[in-house]
This record gives C-alpha cells, structure tokens and sequence, in this order.
C-alpha cells in the first residue's frame, strides 16, 4: 500500500513539474505573465507563512511585535539572519515581559 501512495505522490509531482515545459513551448515574451511567474513562489511562501505567524507563540502580542520588527528590518533591507534572529529576539523578549507582568 505505501508504494502505492508513494508512486501517486511521484507522479502528481512529476506532472505539475512537467505541465508548464509541455504548456509552453516557446519563450515567454509578455513581460505580465514573466512578472506574474516571477512573483507567485514570493506570493504563496508568504500567504502559507504569514497565518502561522500568528499561532506560533503564546500570546498574539508577541507574534505581533515580532512581525513588526521583522517587516521594519525587511524594509531596512536587513540580511534575512539578522531580520530572523532580532525577530525572534523581540518575540522572546515580549513574552518574557508578558509573562512577568502576568506573575504580578
């Protein structure tokens, strides 16, 4: 049974990777449709990425703080380990904070 579902996994991936050399033969040339297929993997990374934001810590506030810190950082044009790791700084620190005001 597993290689039964192991050769369906294959064959979707396979096809979905083969469906765009068969669709288009020649180059692209409308810059649309190049800009479109430019953007959609930074679009769906970031529709998948940015609900689970959200429900990964403990407390909303902390998700929010450290999404703001990242996306400023990001805008500031910040390497990704520095946007990441002060992100994840600020998160830490916020529900430390949170948690001490809760203990009070």
């Amino acid at each position: 049974m597993i290689f039964i579902h192991i050769s369906i996994m294959a064959g979707v991936t396979y096809f979905v990777r083969m469906l765009p050399m068969v669709i288009f033969k020649k180059k692209i040339e409308s810059n649309f449709i190049k800009s479109f297929l430019y953007y959609v993997p930074y679009a769906v990374l970031g529709s998948m990425t940015f609900p689970a934001i959200f429900s990964a810590t403990s407390s909303t506030y902390s998700a929010i703080a450290g999404t703001i810190i990242a996306v400023l950082l990001a805008f500031m044009e910040k390497s990704l380990l520095t946007v990441a790791l002060s992100s994840c700084l600020v998160v830490y620190i916020t529900e430390w904070i949170l948690r001490f005001i809760n203990l009070q």
